[in-house]
């Protein structure tokens, strides 16, 4: 089984790293020709091209430009503790241990617009490319069109490699499991869903605490060794509760009361 990711745009690149494991991505050379199309833009194209301020776009075509293989621990970071928006947190993948890190490694796989496709100890430098970024290069005018099936026969020879069930639980946002030709990946896609309660007792989804809980559901199944969907009923983490009523076999949703959110406030 298979767990998706989205990356983040917030990266630490800073904190102390508590493995010295790591791997290659296994799209390096697919991601060195991308680079050659980034580093022809200019610092207002890809400013543009990213609905970014000139700062970050200043920042980003140098990254660009400083792009460099092979890469070591010394250039780059292990995916998984590079990327810091709220699935990761939500994730807190520093507490894993060694077992945890590698049943990570068998099972959970990071879609991204750089790199295809990351798992979660291959390396990575700084970056940002979101999947939807309509880059224009001799394969077409979307990165959709730059991974082709590239990306999708990657995830297939790993579904059919890892271990239980030959299912994929889809954690990604919309946006990066487009990327993926899901008829041709050989296995069930699982899709869990995740709302909140208001005050009121109204249900929906909150997007800040729905990312957490991906991070959160994605943590559940690795430190459990989670081999097939069925077991995903019982994820309770974050005061989340699977609801039946509400599920479909391959749309699981779980519901968390108003009452047993964290008392904190999303950040804006």
């Amino acid at each position: 089984m298979l767990v998706l990711l989205s990356p983040a745009k917030s990266l630490d690149l800073d904190s102390p790293l508590p493995t010295r494991k790591h791997t290659e991505p296994r799209l390096l050379a697919e991601s060195g020709a991308l680079i050659d199309v980034l580093r022809a833009l200019s610092v207002s194209e890809v400013g543009g091209l990213m609905s970014i301020s000139d700062e970050l776009a200043a920042l980003n075509a140098q990254r660009y430009a400083d792009f460099s293989t092979p890469f070591t621990p010394r250039n780059a970071r292990p995916a998984l503790y590079t990327f810091a928006g709220d699935v990761y947190r939500g994730m807190d993948a520093a507490s894993f241990d060694a077992r945890d890190l590698t049943e990570a490694q068998k099972t959970v796989r990071i879609l991204s617009g750089l790199y295809g496709v990351l798992r979660p100890l291959d390396l990575m430098q700084p970056y940002r490319l979101e999947m939807g970024t309509r880059l224009r290069t001799d394969r077409g005018g979307t990165l959709y069109a730059w991974w082709g099936d590239i990306l999708t026969g990657l995830l297939r020879a790993d579904l059919a490699a890892s271990p239980g069930a030959e299912a994929v639980v889809n954690l990604a946002s919309e946006e990066y499991f487009a990327a993926v030709r899901p008829e041709a990946l050989g296995g069930r896609i699982v899709s869990p869903r995740f709302e909140d309660t208001d005050a009121r007792g109204r249900r929906g989804i909150v997007s800040f605490y729905a990312k957490r809980a991906r991070g959160s559901m994605a943590a559940w199944l690795v430190r459990n060794r989670v081999r097939t969907p069925g077991a995903l009923i019982r994820f309770d983490a974050d005061g989340y509760r699977f609801d039946a009523a509400a599920s479909s076999p391959d749309r699981p949703v779980f519901v968390r009361r108003f009452e047993d959110r964290p008392r904190s406030s999303p950040r804006s």
